[in-house]
């Protein structure tokens, strides 16, 4: 059965579950900015992948972003702003 974080997901209209999916995959959209704009945390945005993926395609998105700094906030440098922005584009 489906955790709290997927079924909230799943309530989402079509576009936004996809935005969703786009900005976790993308390397310099931080978790911080999906939960800023859907209120998915962190641990929710996994489990919403790893249910949305193929197993094998999971495995890689976690390897990828594991530790990444640009996923990270607390992680990056101060200098970087991008991540806040409610579109693809600059702000």
């Amino acid at each position: 059965m489906p955790k709290a974080a997927v079924k909230r997901f799943r309530r989402l209209p079509d576009d936004e579950q996809s935005r969703i999916i786009e900005m976790a995959w993308e390397d310099r959209t931080p978790f911080d900015a999906i939960e800023t704009l859907y209120g998915l945390a962190e641990p929710e945005v996994i489990e919403v992948m790893r249910h949305q993926l193929k197993p094998a395609s999971f495995r890689l998105w976690r390897k990828r972003v594991t530790g990444r700094a640009t996923k990270h906030t607390a992680l990056r440098s101060p200098d970087v702003l991008r991540g806040y922005c409610p579109t693809q584009y600059k702000c």
